[in-house]
Protein backbone atom coordinates (compact mmCIF):
# COMPACT_ATOMS: atom_id res chain seq x y z
CA UNK A 1 0.00 0.00 0.00
CA UNK A 2 2.93 2.37 -0.59
CA UNK A 3 1.92 3.52 -4.10
CA UNK A 4 -1.39 5.24 -4.81
CA UNK A 5 -3.37 2.72 -6.81
CA UNK A 6 -6.31 5.09 -7.01
CA UNK A 7 -4.54 7.88 -8.85
CA UNK A 8 -6.49 8.54 -12.03
CA UNK A 9 -9.53 6.62 -10.76
CA UNK A 10 -10.65 8.54 -7.66
CA UNK A 11 -12.68 11.04 -9.68
CA UNK A 12 -14.63 8.19 -11.33
CA UNK A 13 -14.99 6.03 -8.23
CA UNK A 14 -18.38 7.40 -7.23
CA UNK A 15 -19.94 6.22 -10.48
CA UNK A 16 -20.60 3.05 -8.45
CA UNK A 17 -23.23 4.85 -6.40
CA UNK A 18 -24.79 7.76 -8.28
CA UNK A 19 -24.89 11.29 -6.90
CA UNK A 20 -22.76 11.86 -3.82
CA UNK A 21 -25.66 12.99 -1.64
CA UNK A 22 -28.08 10.27 -2.76
CA UNK A 23 -27.82 7.76 0.08
CA UNK A 24 -29.30 4.26 0.09
CA UNK A 25 -32.16 4.24 2.65
CA UNK A 26 -31.50 0.57 3.53
CA UNK A 27 -27.85 1.31 4.31
CA UNK A 28 -28.76 4.38 6.37
CA UNK A 29 -31.29 2.40 8.41
CA UNK A 30 -28.78 -0.40 8.98
CA UNK A 31 -26.26 1.94 10.57
CA UNK A 32 -28.89 3.95 12.41
CA UNK A 33 -30.24 0.81 14.08
CA UNK A 34 -26.85 -0.83 14.69
CA UNK A 35 -25.32 2.27 16.22
CA UNK A 36 -28.34 3.19 18.34
CA UNK A 37 -28.43 -0.35 19.76
CA UNK A 38 -24.73 -0.14 20.69
CA UNK A 39 -24.54 3.47 21.90
CA UNK A 40 -22.23 4.53 19.07
CA UNK A 41 -21.60 8.26 18.86
CA UNK A 42 -18.02 8.43 17.55
CA UNK A 43 -16.94 6.72 14.33
CA UNK A 44 -13.66 6.34 12.48
CA UNK A 45 -13.88 5.41 8.80
CA UNK A 46 -10.34 4.09 8.35
CA UNK A 47 -10.62 3.62 4.57
CA UNK A 48 -12.84 6.61 3.83
CA UNK A 49 -12.14 6.81 0.09
CA UNK A 50 -14.08 9.64 -1.55
CA UNK A 51 -15.92 10.48 1.67
CA UNK A 52 -19.35 9.14 0.74
CA UNK A 53 -19.75 7.20 3.99
CA UNK A 54 -18.33 10.10 6.00
CA UNK A 55 -21.19 12.19 4.61
CA UNK A 56 -23.69 9.50 5.58
CA UNK A 57 -22.39 9.18 9.16
CA UNK A 58 -22.32 12.97 9.51
CA UNK A 59 -25.96 13.10 8.33
CA UNK A 60 -26.82 10.68 11.15
CA UNK A 61 -25.49 13.20 13.68
CA UNK A 62 -22.39 11.18 14.54
CA UNK A 63 -18.97 12.52 15.50
CA UNK A 64 -17.01 11.10 12.57
CA UNK A 65 -13.36 11.13 11.44
CA UNK A 66 -11.87 9.72 8.27
CA UNK A 67 -8.53 8.36 7.14
CA UNK A 68 -7.16 6.74 4.00
CA UNK A 69 -3.78 5.80 2.54
CA UNK A 70 -4.59 7.23 -0.92
CA UNK A 71 -3.81 10.88 -1.60
CA UNK A 72 -6.07 10.81 -4.66
CA UNK A 73 -9.04 9.48 -2.68
CA UNK A 74 -8.47 11.98 0.15
CA UNK A 75 -8.35 14.84 -2.35
CA UNK A 76 -11.64 13.68 -3.85
CA UNK A 77 -13.16 13.30 -0.37
CA UNK A 78 -12.25 16.87 0.52
CA UNK A 79 -13.74 18.08 -2.76
CA UNK A 80 -16.95 16.08 -2.27
CA UNK A 81 -17.45 17.14 1.35
CA UNK A 82 -16.75 20.79 0.57
CA UNK A 83 -19.42 20.69 -2.16
CA UNK A 84 -21.91 19.61 0.55
CA UNK A 85 -20.62 22.24 3.02
CA UNK A 86 -19.74 19.42 5.43
CA UNK A 87 -16.64 19.57 7.60
CA UNK A 88 -15.19 16.23 8.67
CA UNK A 89 -11.57 15.80 9.85
CA UNK A 90 -9.69 13.48 7.49
CA UNK A 91 -6.03 12.54 7.34
CA UNK A 92 -3.63 10.22 5.56
CA UNK A 93 -3.05 7.01 7.53
CA UNK A 94 -2.38 3.34 6.93
CA UNK A 95 -5.11 1.40 8.75
CA UNK A 96 -2.44 -1.02 9.97
CA UNK A 97 -1.00 1.85 12.04
CA UNK A 98 -4.05 3.65 13.43
CA UNK A 99 -2.76 4.04 17.03
CA UNK A 100 0.07 6.19 15.63
CA UNK A 101 -2.47 8.69 14.34
CA UNK A 102 -5.38 8.50 16.81
CA UNK A 103 -4.98 8.66 20.56
CA UNK A 104 -8.71 8.72 21.25
CA UNK A 105 -10.89 5.64 21.45
CA UNK A 106 -13.86 5.37 19.10
CA UNK A 107 -17.23 3.74 19.62
CA UNK A 108 -17.00 2.24 16.13
CA UNK A 109 -14.47 1.76 13.35
CA UNK A 110 -15.63 1.00 9.81
CA UNK A 111 -13.64 -0.44 6.91
CA UNK A 112 -16.04 -0.67 3.99
CA UNK A 113 -16.35 -1.62 0.30
CA UNK A 114 -13.80 -4.48 0.39
CA UNK A 115 -11.08 -2.12 1.65
CA UNK A 116 -9.62 -4.95 3.77
CA UNK A 117 -8.90 -6.67 0.44
CA UNK A 118 -5.92 -4.34 0.07
CA UNK A 119 -4.02 -6.60 2.47
CA UNK A 120 -1.64 -8.96 0.63
CA UNK A 121 -1.95 -11.87 3.08
CA UNK A 122 -3.46 -12.99 6.38
CA UNK A 123 -0.48 -11.71 8.37
CA UNK A 124 -1.09 -8.15 7.21
CA UNK A 125 -4.87 -8.51 7.61
CA UNK A 126 -4.30 -9.60 11.20
CA UNK A 127 -2.06 -6.60 11.74
CA UNK A 128 -4.81 -4.34 10.35
CA UNK A 129 -7.52 -5.86 12.57
CA UNK A 130 -5.33 -5.49 15.67
CA UNK A 131 -4.73 -1.85 14.76
CA UNK A 132 -8.46 -1.24 14.41
CA UNK A 133 -9.16 -3.02 17.69
CA UNK A 134 -6.65 -0.85 19.55
CA UNK A 135 -8.48 2.39 18.69
CA UNK A 136 -11.85 1.03 19.84
CA UNK A 137 -13.29 1.38 23.33
CA UNK A 138 -14.28 -1.75 25.20
CA UNK A 139 -17.54 -2.95 23.69
CA UNK A 140 -16.88 -0.94 20.53
CA UNK A 141 -17.77 -2.19 17.04
CA UNK A 142 -15.78 -2.90 13.90
CA UNK A 143 -17.88 -3.02 10.72
CA UNK A 144 -16.53 -4.45 7.45
CA UNK A 145 -18.45 -4.79 4.20
CA UNK A 146 -17.62 -6.43 0.88
CA UNK A 147 -19.39 -7.59 -2.25
CA UNK A 148 -17.22 -10.68 -2.59
CA UNK A 149 -19.08 -13.49 -0.87
CA UNK A 150 -18.58 -17.24 -0.50
CA UNK A 151 -21.20 -17.66 -3.23
CA UNK A 152 -19.29 -15.49 -5.71
CA UNK A 153 -16.03 -17.22 -4.87
CA UNK A 154 -17.62 -20.58 -5.53
CA UNK A 155 -19.33 -19.56 -8.79
CA UNK A 156 -16.51 -17.27 -10.01
CA UNK A 157 -18.47 -15.12 -12.48
CA UNK A 158 -16.18 -13.59 -15.07
CA UNK A 159 -18.31 -10.56 -15.96
CA UNK A 160 -20.43 -8.48 -13.57
CA UNK A 161 -22.44 -5.51 -14.92
CA UNK A 162 -22.31 -2.65 -12.40
CA UNK A 163 -23.83 0.42 -14.11
CA UNK A 164 -25.83 0.97 -17.27
CA UNK A 165 -27.51 4.34 -17.76
CA UNK A 166 -27.73 7.13 -20.31
CA UNK A 167 -24.27 8.46 -19.50
CA UNK A 168 -22.08 5.48 -18.65
CA UNK A 169 -21.85 1.70 -18.55
CA UNK A 170 -19.50 -0.03 -16.11
CA UNK A 171 -18.51 -3.69 -16.30
CA UNK A 172 -16.29 -5.71 -13.98
CA UNK A 173 -14.10 -8.27 -15.73
CA UNK A 174 -12.66 -10.55 -13.03
CA UNK A 175 -9.54 -12.67 -13.18
CA UNK A 176 -9.49 -15.13 -10.28
CA UNK A 177 -6.15 -15.83 -8.59
CA UNK A 178 -5.21 -18.58 -6.14
CA UNK A 179 -6.45 -16.68 -3.07
CA UNK A 180 -7.62 -13.42 -4.58
CA UNK A 181 -8.80 -11.72 -7.73
CA UNK A 182 -7.96 -8.96 -10.18
CA UNK A 183 -10.90 -6.64 -10.80
CA UNK A 184 -10.68 -4.95 -14.18
CA UNK A 185 -13.14 -2.07 -14.51
CA UNK A 186 -14.30 -0.88 -17.92
CA UNK A 187 -16.20 2.43 -18.06
CA UNK A 188 -17.88 3.27 -21.37
CA UNK A 189 -19.10 6.88 -21.58
CA UNK A 190 -21.98 7.67 -23.94
CA UNK A 191 -22.73 10.94 -25.72
CA UNK A 192 -24.39 12.01 -28.94
CA UNK A 193 -21.02 12.99 -30.38
CA UNK A 194 -18.86 10.00 -29.45
CA UNK A 195 -18.31 7.01 -27.21
CA UNK A 196 -15.23 7.00 -25.00
CA UNK A 197 -13.97 4.42 -22.52
CA UNK A 198 -11.55 4.19 -19.63
CA UNK A 199 -10.13 1.16 -17.83
CA UNK A 200 -8.70 0.58 -14.36
CA UNK A 201 -7.61 -2.51 -12.44
CA UNK A 202 -7.01 -3.47 -8.84
CA UNK A 203 -5.62 -6.73 -7.52
CA UNK A 204 -6.67 -8.26 -4.24
CA UNK A 205 -4.16 -10.99 -3.37
CA UNK A 206 -6.02 -12.28 -0.29
CA UNK A 207 -9.81 -12.21 -0.28
CA UNK A 208 -11.17 -12.98 3.17
CA UNK A 209 -14.45 -14.87 3.29
CA UNK A 210 -16.63 -15.68 6.30
CA UNK A 211 -14.55 -18.36 8.01
CA UNK A 212 -11.19 -16.64 7.53
CA UNK A 213 -12.66 -13.29 8.57
CA UNK A 214 -14.10 -14.70 11.79
CA UNK A 215 -10.92 -16.53 12.72
CA UNK A 216 -8.66 -13.51 12.19
CA UNK A 217 -10.98 -11.13 14.03
CA UNK A 218 -11.06 -13.38 17.07
CA UNK A 219 -7.27 -13.66 16.96
CA UNK A 220 -7.18 -9.85 16.87
CA UNK A 221 -8.98 -9.46 20.18
CA UNK A 222 -12.66 -9.28 19.21
CA UNK A 223 -14.94 -11.23 21.53
CA UNK A 224 -17.95 -11.56 19.22
CA UNK A 225 -18.33 -11.65 15.44
CA UNK A 226 -21.68 -11.50 13.60
CA UNK A 227 -22.24 -11.89 9.87
CA UNK A 228 -25.11 -10.52 7.76
CA UNK A 229 -26.00 -11.07 4.13
CA UNK A 230 -28.07 -7.91 3.65
CA UNK A 231 -28.50 -4.47 5.18
CA UNK A 232 -31.77 -5.76 6.60
CA UNK A 233 -29.80 -7.86 9.14
CA UNK A 234 -30.63 -11.11 7.37
CA UNK A 235 -28.15 -13.84 8.39
CA UNK A 236 -25.21 -14.49 6.08
CA UNK A 237 -25.65 -17.78 4.21
CA UNK A 238 -22.62 -19.11 2.38
CA UNK A 239 -24.64 -20.71 -0.40
CA UNK A 240 -26.86 -17.73 -1.28
CA UNK A 241 -25.62 -14.42 0.14
CA UNK A 242 -24.28 -11.89 -2.38
CA UNK A 243 -22.80 -9.59 0.25
CA UNK A 244 -20.72 -10.11 3.38
CA UNK A 245 -21.31 -7.66 6.23
CA UNK A 246 -19.21 -8.30 9.33
CA UNK A 247 -19.83 -6.74 12.75
CA UNK A 248 -17.20 -7.52 15.38
CA UNK A 249 -17.44 -6.47 19.03
CA UNK A 250 -14.35 -5.73 21.10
Amino acid sequence: MTSDRYGGFAERYDLFFGKFDELDPAVIEFYRHLFEQNQVRTVLDCACGTGRDLFMFHSLGLDVCGSDISDAMLAQARKNLAAQAVKVPILKADYRELPRHFRRKFDAVVCLSTAIGEMPDETEALRAFRSMCRVLREGGLLVLTQGTSDKQWREKPRFIPAINNRDVSRIFVIDYLEKGARYNILDVFHSEQATDFKVWSIEYLQILLRDEMGRLLRESGFSKVDFYGTYGFEPYIKETSNRLITVATK
